[in-house]
């Protein structure tokens, strides 16, 4: 899956629960990213078909917005 940065991802399939996991994986990946830049530690991505360990620095990485979810 490719796509330019800042372009939302739309799911083409028809579950309501599938809808919402594009969301979700922009999620996780600036998670991830925040993540690899609090520790230090390079993020492990597919560039071109291959892994490879990019490095992320703590300047470009925004701060994500904490959720709280009611039980």
């Amino acid at each position: 899956m490719s796509a330019e940065p800042n372009t939302p991802i739309v799911s083409r399939l028809a579950d309501a629960d599938m809808q919402a996991v594009p969301a979700a994986l922009v999620r996780a990946a600036q998670s991830a990213r925040e993540l690899a830049a609090r520790k230090g530690t390079p993020l492990v991505v597919v560039r071109d078909g291959e892994l490879v360990e990019a490095a992320v620095q703590s300047e470009i990485v925004a701060p994500s917005v904490a959720v709280t979810l009611a039980h």
